[in-house]
C-alpha cells in the first residue's frame, strides 16, 4: 500500500489541479503567518485572517479528498 507521501508526490507529478491547490495553500499559509506576526489586528485584518483560514482549510480538505481518491483507485486496481 502506498504511503501518503508517495501518493502526494505522484499527484504533484501527474495532476495540475493538485499542484495548484498545494501552491495556493502554501501562499495562504505565508499570508496568515504575516498577519499572525502582528500584535494587534484591525477589524478588517481580523476578517481577512478568518477568510484566509477558511480558504486554506478548504484547499487542504480538497487535497485530502484527492489523496483518498487516488488511494481508493489504487486499491480497486489491485483487487482486479
Amino acid at each position: 500500500m502506498l504511503t501518503d507521501s508517495v501518493i502526494v508526490e505522484r499527484l504533484r507529478q501527474s495532476n495540475t489541479e493538485f499542484r495548484e491547490l498545494e501552491e495556493s495553500h502554501h501562499r495562504l499559509d505565508l499570508e496568515l503567518n504575516d498577519l499572525q506576526k502582528r500584535h494587534v489586528l484591525t477589524p478588517a485584518e481580523e476578517l481577512s485572517k478568518k477568510q484566509l483560514q477558511k480558504e486554506k482549510l478548504a484547499k487542504k480538505d480538497k487535497m485530502a479528498e484527492m489523496i483518498r481518491a487516488f488511494r481508493e483507485q489504487g486499491l480497486q486496481a489491485a483487487a482486479h
